[in-house]
């Protein structure tokens, strides 16, 4: 792993968690309230919906309760009077039909009406006329009157308004109406459900209506078309139809609907009216709801908001406390350097002069001692360019980033930890990559870091504390330089791959920060640890 890049000289910001918070949970909260909102209203229209439909249905089933109460009234008031038509029907054959219809019957039949359905498919007028005629000519039967005056006494006073009796050609031989005495009823449905032995019955309005006693108006009226049978047969012998007014039973019947009818719009006023007091009930539950919910989450919030700013405080202390940090140790490591560089001047200066005298007396000694004195002269000279070195590498320099030498840098390193206690035995190899280029940086960053990396590598406890020689070498890899520090395992041993862990030890905070700084990234490359450093200047010339 490695850590992000810089801009170098770049101080690292701290996160600002309550502008962040802030804005981040307003758009939350907001849009959590925007949804219990519309949630709440779906509810409310989804209850009004609710109650909307059920009033509905509830209408409609009593429309259809009363349509089915007044249709079975109609039913039954139909199968009663048909009944009664049926017995009427029968008490009038076992009483007139031997004695009076019967004969009469015999003679009407006489009467050839073949003529007048031949007229099939002539004007109206015309069939009436015929067919009127045969009315004529039964009426003008002898036993016609006899039998009239016998059928008015047999249904005075009885709820029966009319009596025709047919044979079994269709022809209507008698009528308490008689102006219909011979009209033809072989295509109504009813008489051929009747000649054929089956009673047959309808309910009528009739604005007007020739009754046995007077004409009447506006009534509702049952016919029933009913077979007359020879006795002790099923043998249809002729049809009677009789009208029986059930305006009265109508009415009754109608006024139940219209009772119904006011119960059931009352009762659907109720319905509406505790459906829209649910309704506002809801709806004012559903606001005390939202109310409270608000409540909460302005509470939630301004709680969230109180620990968030006390988490910024902390964070902004930390912070400060990191960047004084920062601070004290680029102050410390300043005053390090520069204490280092004046010491290492005086002792340069106090070594200096001792060692020119030694050269110069090294240099006087007779011929018979050349050797110990060229001897004593290198050594002067090897302590002379380390002192340089020593005081070349301490010497303070620019806090701002410059064009550097990377390689010459990391090797000044190497070569002044050389002298280190904790590098006897183990010495630091130096490979300087070809063609290296030089990086934007602050000198004394790149030694900082070098230096506490390597002298951390050599501490106890560090993966590399076993290795007999320590291996140091830049490179270029995709237009970047690369400070790598490793490790020679030492013999019969290997090198431990616990890099990436020991390097994320709080212990490399200051080291992870510097090179943050730096605009460089801090991570590890199997055995080695790595610090790639920004993207690199022109190629370094030879």
């Amino acid at each position: 792993m490695q850590e992000p890049a810089r801009r170098p000289g770049a101080q690292p910001a701290g996160f600002r968690l309550m502008r962040y918070f802030t804005l981040t949970t307003l758009v939350a909260f907001a849009a959590v309230a925007v949804s219990l909102f519309f949630l709440q209203r779906m509810e409310e229209d989804f209850f009004a919906q609710v109650q909307k439909e059920q009033a509905a249905f509830f209408a409609q089933a009593q429309d259809e309760l009363a349509r089915q109460h007044q249709e079975a009234a109609r039913s039954s008031l139909l199968a009663v009077h048909e009944a009664n038509h049926v017995n009427l029907s029968r008490m009038v054959a076992n009483m007139m039909w031997t004695s009076d219809f019967g004969p009469f019957l015999a003679s009407a039949q006489r009467i050839p009406i073949d003529g007048c359905k031949a007229l099939q498919g002539q004007p109206l007028d015309v069939r009436r006329a015929c067919w009127g005629e045969i009315g004529r000519r039964i009426v003008a039967l002898p036993a016609f009157k006899a039998l009239d005056a016998k059928a008015y006494a047999a249904m005075h006073n009885t709820t029966v308004f009319k009596i025709k009796v047919f044979d079994l050609r269709g022809v209507t031989f008698y009528s308490s109406e008689h102006g219909q005495i011979g009209e033809y009823a072989g295509e109504n449905a009813g008489w051929r459900n009747a000649s054929q032995g089956r009673a047959a019955s309808e309910l009528t309005h009739r604005d007007r209506f020739s009754a046995f006693e007077r004409v009447v108006e506006n009534r509702d009226l049952i016919s029933t078309y009913v077979p007359v049978r020879a006795g002790g047969s099923d043998v249809v012998i002729g049809v009677v139809e009789l009208y029986s007014d059930v305006t009265p039973f109508l009415e009754q019947s109608k006024a139940a609907s219209r009772k119904f009818a006011q119960i059931s719009t009352a009762n659907q006023a109720r319905i509406e009216s505790a459906a829209r007091a649910n309704q506002q009930k809801v709806e004012r539950s559903s606001h005390e709801f939202l109310a409270i919910v608000g409540g909460l989450l302005v509470l939630l919030y301004a709680t969230s908001l109180l620990i968030v700013r006390i988490g910024q405080r902390i964070i902004d202390r930390q912070a400060r406390e990191q960047a004084e940090a920062a601070e004290r140790e680029q102050r410390w490591h300043r005053e390090k350097m520069s204490t280092l560089a004046t010491m290492a001047a005086n002792v340069a200066h106090e070594v200096g002069n001792p060692l020119a005298v030694i050269h110069l007396l090294a240099a006087e000694l007779p011929e018979s001692q050349r050797d110990v004195s060229r001897e004593m002269q290198a050594q002067s000279l090897r302590i002379a360019r380390m002192m340089r070195q020593i005081a070349d590498f301490a010497t303070a320099r620019s806090e701002s980033a410059e064009w550097v030498d990377v390689s010459a840098m990391v090797k000044a390193v190497c070569e002044f930890l050389s002298f280190d206690w904790r590098f006897r035995g183990r010495p630091i190899e130096f490979r300087a990559g070809q063609d290296v280029p030089a990086c934007e940086l602050v000198p004394d960053h790149l030694n900082e870091v070098t230096m506490n990396l390597l002298q951390a590598c050599a501490e106890e406890g560090s993966p590399m504390q076993r290795c007999d020689r320590f291996e140091v070498g830049t490179f270029l890899r995709q237009g970047r330089v690369v400070v790598s520090i490793g490790a020679h395992a030492a013999e019969g041993g290997e090198m431990p791959a616990a890099l990436p862990a020991w390097l994320a030890q709080s212990r490399f905070e200051p080291v992870r920060r510097r090179v943050a700084e730096m605009g460089a990234r801090l991570g590890s490359n199997g055995p080695a640890i790595e610090i790639e450093l920004a993207q690199a200047g022109p190629p370094k010339g030879p």
